[in-house]
């Protein structure tokens, strides 16, 4: 048994068994692999996949308790890994963070320019995804630590710690009629039309459920990932903004006005998350404290 088998059974269940795929993904051939896995389950005396010809078309009922077997040895081998050189050069590295453009763009800034002081010598990848794909880059190990509001909690794979809550404000251009109303209201609001985030993102299940639980059918005319890009069509005319409080910035959107929305919509939690067994290095400890002081990962 060698890591090598390892990794093809673990890469073939990733690429939903294609072989072609693991092969490239593990820069060997596709009879390699086949090799590979074929003489895993020699040595185990078990099938671990389900097979139609020379195809792979799924997980045996014992390949499904190996499989969970070997992403755990798989993350152990990485974790003595990144030991090792946390013992060795404890200020030199790379951290991969995965987070939404929200995070990456507002919440991040301070929390890098802190880091680096700290740690001059790390080097810094930002990854912009979806939540959806910032759990999968980090179950796959292409991201160290993850943030965003939406999606991490619900992946066992995953441990996650809530990190701050926040609301969304209602942004209009500094002359709307909006801005003389005494206490702002969904069905108000549900005349106009909207331009908010992409379903999915930064808070928007929120809004969409404030807008279901009183029956009210919103018109929304634009969606998008960040909101830079909502700001942007609402300073245009094109209806009536819902971003997250902390991406309105008066100094620099000096068009446009905010009106508060927590009393309308649920506030929301962003959190933190990482691979289950993951070991942390001394500077990912050092970023999520930054990042979160309140949390104490062990």
């Amino acid at each position: 048994m060698n890591f090598q088998q390892l990794r093809s059974v673990r890469e073939a269940i990733r690429r939903n068994f294609n072989l072609t795929e693991v092969a490239e993904a593990l820069f060997t051939s596709q009879p390699g692999v086949s090799r590979q896995i074929r003489e895993l389950e020699d040595e185990l005396g078990v099938m671990i996949f389900e097979r139609y010809g020379k195809r792979l078309i799924g997980l045996t009922e014992p390949g499904r308790v190996i499989a969970r077997i070997v992403e755990r040895l798989l993350v152990e081998q990485e974790n003595l890994r990144r030991a090792g050189e946390d013992f060795a050069t404890q200020t030199i590295g790379r951290l991969t963070i995965s987070t939404t453009h929200t995070q990456a763009r507002y919440a991040l800034p301070p929390v890098i320019r802190a880091f680096r002081e700290r740690y001059p010598q790390v080097r810094l990848h930002l990854h912009q995804s979806a939540p959806d794909d910032i759990a999968r880059n980090l179950i796959q190990a292409e991201a160290d630590i993850g943030i965003a509001t939406e999606a991490l909690d619900r992946y066992p794979e995953l441990v996650t710690f809530p990190c701050y809550q926040w609301n969304h404000v209602v942004i209009v251009p500094s002359d709307h009629d909006l801005l003389r109303v005494p206490v702002l209201t969904l069905p108000l609001l549900g005349k106009y039309p909207l331009v908010t985030y992409e379903s999915g993102f930064t808070g928007r299940p929120h809004i969409d459920e404030a807008f279901a639980r009183q029956s009210i059918e919103p018109d929304i005319v634009l969606t998008a990932m960040d909101a830079d890009v909502i700001k942007t069509y609402v300073a245009e005319g094109l209806g009536i903004g819902i971003i997250a409080s902390v991406a309105f910035e008066p100094l620099r959107d000096t068009t446009l006005k905010a009106i508060e929305a927590k009393h309308l919509f649920a506030s929301n939690t962003t959190r933190l998350a990482m691979r289950r067994g993951a070991y942390l290095r001394n500077f990912e400890h050092a970023f999520i404290e930054l990042f979160a002081p309140q949390l104490r990962v062990k």
